[in-house]
């Protein structure tokens, strides 16, 4: 008999207190903003009101620059994928308050969503911005940034599509750098600009150095 192992995830879901505004954002706004994957995979043309290019931020944590970034260009749609709920109902009051109609929201594990709903090279830019480093050797099989990984992004990519990554722990940066060298399918790329994230705010107070890594589909 095989037995099915559980894949390794790479988050830990945190249960940070919801707050009340929080909880009825996404009780009222989630069927103005959310994306189920069980719906499987999406036509993103209909998802939004233009049909533009679109991002994806994997793991956008409580949403303020995604938010932000969604403001800032309105000439691009943008998907946020995130467990933290406490973090969904954050950005989902804050977009709301934007009026922002070129943002939506995913509320599931970035493996499931890429394989299950989103089609092959639709996607002109991927952004995972202070993914936790795991620091711990006996850790570092739970890292996002993996070989397998890299696979499942590069072909929702559009031709020359940008994977953009920003990281405050130096020996996780090298680790990002010697895995995408490793992979044929990118190639080095022009650093995208984006604003900055509470977290990197924190790190940068701790005196970490924060390295922003960008290739794109070769």
């Amino acid at each position: 008999m095989t037995v099915q192992r559980k894949p390794i995830r790479s988050f830990v879901i945190r249960k940070g207190r919801m707050s009340d505004g929080q909880r009825r954002a996404l009780t009222q706004l989630w069927d103005q903003y959310g994306l189920e994957s069980s719906d499987g995979l999406i036509d993103l043309r209909a998802q939004f009101d233009k049909d533009q290019d679109v991002t994806i931020e994997i793991g956008f944590g409580m949403g303020d620059s995604l938010v932000q970034m969604a403001a800032d260009e309105p000439g691009r749609n943008f998907i946020g994928i995130e467990v933290h709920r406490p973090g969904i109902g954050h950005l989902l009051r804050e977009a709301d308050a934007r009026g922002l109609t070129n943002l939506k929201v995913y509320s599931e594990d970035s493996i499931e969503v890429l394989k299950h709903c989103i089609p092959d090279a639709s996607i002109a830019g991927v952004q995972i911005f202070f993914p936790d480093p795991w620091p711990k050797k006996r850790h570092h099989k739970r890292r996002l940034i993996q070989g397998d990984f890299l696979d499942l992004i590069l072909p929702r990519l559009r031709q020359g599509g940008i994977l953009h990554i920003a990281t405050d722990w130096e020996p996780y940066a090298q680790w990002i750098r010697e895995h995408l060298e490793q992979h044929a399918g990118y190639v080095s790329a022009k650093v995208p600009g984006r604003p900055k994230t509470k977290y990197e705010s924190r790190g940068l107070a701790l005196g970490h150095d924060v390295t922003d890594i960008a290739v794109r589909k070769a």
